[in-house]
């Protein structure tokens, strides 16, 4: 298992479609541990194998709170539905930060690193997760989809308001 560097937007890789994974061996087992221990080195949430700089349909999303880690290869969104706006950042784009339409549910049919397949149903910001990652799998970036870029001192404001809230 290794770090890996993070490919940062405009790399070409981030913006093509990728490819479908058609070998389940320890390659592949290889870049999903790989792209974990990348992810949390990085403090993300998820990341996809184009930001690794690997054009292939392989993601992962980890929501932490002793949930397991999803792997996603070959993931294809099957359902979605409702709506929400929430702020989003990426791996690919330090320091950027936005308001970003996505729907509230989604479920994908997908492969393990085994190959077998499963499908997932996730909510709110797993959902939101969820989608972000394949996007880069389809070569679409979040910048495309920014609503409002937030400025990172409103972090700050809005942790304040809630400690406040919290207080009452």
């Amino acid at each position: 298992m290794a770090i890996r560097k993070i490919v940062e937007h405009p790399a070409p890789v981030l913006q093509q479609m990728c490819k479908e994974v058609v070998k389940f061996d320890k390659k592949l087992a290889k870049l999903l541990d790989d792209m974990y221990d990348t992810m949390v080195a990085a403090d993300g949430v998820g990341l996809a194998a184009p930001q690794i700089g690997e054009a292939i349909r392989v993601a992962i999303v980890d929501m932490g709170e002793g949930q397991d880690v999803i792997e996603m290869v070959n993931p294809v969104v099957t359902a979605i539905g409702g709506s929400e706006v929430e702020i989003e950042g990426c791996l690919s784009f330090p320091g950027l930060y936005g308001e970003v339409e996505r729907p509230f549910f989604v479920r994908v049919e997908a492969q393990e690193r085994d190959g077998s397949l499963y499908e997932i149903e996730a909510e709110d910001y797993e959902a939101r997760a969820i989608l972000h990652e394949i996007d880069h799998l389809n070569g679409v970036l979040f910048d495309s989809k920014i609503i409002r870029v937030v400025d990172p001192a409103e972090f700050e404001e809005m942790d304040e308001e809630e400690e406040e809230s919290d207080d009452d």
